[in-house]
């Protein structure tokens, strides 16, 4: 069993949802990154996502890739990421933490290598948008050798065709990407979303959370009332590319999970 697993299994046990939280590693600079990464879990976060930037993000918006432009300029490399999950381990040997990208700056290092340096750091699942299950080969199966959970997204284009396949070596949960389009965008709604993680779990007894297009507490709310979580990354990056102090991006973050786990 994953830290995954076991974070799942322990908010069933208390009736709650769980509340996925990202933020690009190393933005602004590795210092405010580390002090915001350090303070998730107090916040209420149930499981951390960590980006690694890169590039060429093209599944993300402005938001996001400003904010890996920015890690990328303050010198953040997949090393640095490795380095901080690392130096959380430190305090936290519990919350789980997936790292989100794109599978150029992994196979630049090498598969092996790099599965191998991810388990030792303390990262749990991985997702990596440009890799389909035609190239489960390539790093999804090793991972899951390795004992790290390969979290695979499903979108409204996802029909009932392809989604069998999707879900295929899927582990930890499902990511459903609740608009058509990139990060940040438009706003999800529990209406649309609803039928289509009923869909999801349908054809799977892994967890399905929600993630794109959610902004405000109460939105939080309202999605994870018709799914098993809800993911926000766009808001949060946004609180930190204003400039916030920490203290008051965390209270923010805590205001989402607040309403995630009220659903």
């Amino acid at each position: 069993m994953t830290r995954i697993d076991a974070k799942f299994a322990e908010l069933r046990a208390k009736g709650q949802k769980a509340f996925v939280a990202y933020m690009m590693a190393g933005d602004p600079d590795q210092e405010t990154s580390m002090a915001v990464l350090r303070g998730l879990p107090a916040a209420g976060v149930d499981i951390i996502e960590l980006g690694m930037p890169f590039t060429d993000p093209m599944a993300d918006g402005p938001t996001i890739q400003l904010a890996g432009q920015r890690a990328l300029e303050a010198g953040q490399t997949l090393q640095k990421t490795l380095d901080m999950v690392t130096a959380f381990r430190k305090t936290d040997p519990d919350t789980p933490i997936v790292l989100m990208g794109y599978y150029n700056p992994i196979y630049n290092r090498g598969v092996a290598t790099f599965l191998k340096d991810a388990k030792t750091a303390g990262i749990d699942g991985l997702i990596v948008v440009d890799l389909p299950p035609e190239e489960d080969d390539e790093l999804c199966i090793p991972a899951q050798a390795a004992g790290i959970n390969f979290i695979r997204l499903a979108t409204p284009t996802t029909d009932d065709k392809r989604l069998p396949k999707v879900l295929q070596n899927t582990s930890g949960f499902v990511y459903y990407v609740s608009i058509t389009g990139i990060t940040g965008a438009a706003e999800a709604q529990a209406g649309d979303v609803g039928p289509e993680v009923a869909r999801i779990k349908a054809q799977t007894d892994l967890p399905v959370i929600v993630g794109f297009g959610i902004k405000t507490p109460e939105r939080a709310r309202d999605i994870a009332s018709v799914a098993d979580g809800a993911v926000v990354g766009s808001a949060i990056v946004s609180e930190i590319a204003a400039g916030k102090p920490v203290d008051e991006v965390l209270a923010f973050v805590k205001s989402l999970a607040d309403g995630a786990h009220s659903a």
